[in-house]
């Protein structure tokens, strides 16, 4: 299983999030009872940063946000939802992960058996989920965060994930799946969406992670690559185990994803298994049938899907309402050459407190061709630093 859930936030925030810290189960949670009141059911989302969201809210004033990753094997609730939908029933079926504390000590996730998780007339009961403390992807998104849902939740549906109209559509898995598009076949006994794409008239599998924000995650092991711009350091990869610099570069050839194509895509190279995240998949429509294991590709034109440069600060951040906390500079990079360096605070952007700056809006200035303003905290003093915007990967 991949643990959860592995979020490699774009190019100029990065965060801490919830990955891959000493998983010892082989298999993911089995799946509880699942209860449509409709053959289609319709569920509003929102796209944030390539990322999925959805809302649960099941009255009396409540409302649950849920980041939907189909790269996950296992279904997460922060302590609150537990607390509120968690049963005494033992969860015999959870997976067992470790993760480090705020003192770096390792601690494994508990258990719970959630009475239900609902989502507009669709109702999951008897859900086997880990607690874990969602704070830091809610600091990220800016958003509260309560959750997330793993790929096995959806095991009794048809699920589709409709990026464009930022929407979850759900039917019951009896019927059979009717979307238009280019249906992929993928191996169901592994509980997630492993699928082939071709790189450079190569195939090779790669897991549809929904978790993920960026574009595609390449394992390099056995391909023979060439690049019309060489991989470089990009932002700082931040996990509970370790951290990471990501080495960002755009590959030559034409990447195939059924009848789709993306030519000269950028990528991450990684020592872990190859996937394609939200940066890729938000310009489709997914429709996954679990029981026949079918994932289906739409999106109105066959036009290749282009990759613009990628542009970047040089930094890379923690967030928090109060501070931006950096924890990666890119060598090389403007930020580099004015003496920036990982622990530097930032309280203004532009002469705004970070507060006021979600991650879509700081994304959007980043694409900019200018200089961005940031000022920095040193004891009791402040410090504005204009570090001009470049292309990281042109």
């Amino acid at each position: 299983m991949r643990c959860p859930t592995r979020i490699l936030v774009l190019w100029v925030v990065v965060t801490a999030l919830l990955l891959t810290a000493g998983c010892t189960s082989r298999s993911g949670p089995k799946p509880g009872r699942t209860k449509l009141d409709a053959r289609l059911i319709e569920v509003p989302g929102a796209v944030v940063g390539n990322l999925f969201l959805v809302e649960s809210r099941p009255g009396g004033g409540e409302t649950w946000r849920f980041l939907v990753d189909t790269g996950s094997s296992v279904t997460l609730v922060d302590p609150a939802f537990a607390r509120r939908y968690g049963t005494s029933e033992p969860a015999y079926d959870a997976p067992v992960m470790r993760v480090r504390d705020a003192n770096g000590v390792p601690t494994q996730l508990p258990a719970v058996t959630l009475s239900r998780i609902e989502l507009a007339d669709a109702r999951f009961e008897r859900v086997q989920a880990l607690i874990y403390d969602c704070a830091d992807l809610s600091a990220h998104l800016g958003r509260p965060i309560h959750g997330v849902l793993g790929f096995p939740l959806f095991h009794d549906v048809i699920l589709t994930m409709d990026y464009p109209q930022q929407r979850l559509l759900l039917t019951p898995a009896r019927f059979p799946t009717l979307a238009p598009g280019s249906p992929i076949d993928f191996d169901t006994a592994g509980r997630l969406p492993l699928i082939p794409i071709e790189v450079r008239d190569r195939t090779l599998l790669v897991l549809l992670d929904t978790g993920s924000d960026v574009p595609l995650n390449l394992n390099p092991a056995g391909l023979a690559l060439d690049f019309v711009a060489e991989p470089r350091p990009g932002a700082t990869v931040a996990a509970l185990a370790s951290e990471r610099m990501q080495e960002l570069g755009r590959l030559a050839g034409v990447l195939r994803v059924g009848d789709y194509t993306l030519p000269e895509p950028i990528v991450d190279l990684t020592d872990e298994l190859s996937s394609l995240g939200g940066e890729v998949l938000r310009h489709f429509t997914l429709t996954f049938d679990q029981r026949r294991g079918t994932v289906t590709f739409y999106r109105p034109s066959l036009a290749p899907i282009l990759s613009p440069p990628r542009r970047s600060s040089g930094l890379s951040f923690a967030r928090t309402s109060a501070y931006w906390r950096v924890v990666g500079v890119v060598p090389g990079s403007p930020a580099d050459t004015a003496g920036v360096q990982p622990g530097d605070l930032v309280v203004r952007i532009d002469g705004e407190p970070v507060a006021t700056w979600d991650l879509g809006r700081f994304r959007d200035r980043v694409i900019q061709p200018d200089r961005i303003g940031f000022t920095f905290l040193e004891g009791t003093n402040e410090r504005l630093v204009a570090l001009p915007t470049f292309d990281l990967v042109p």
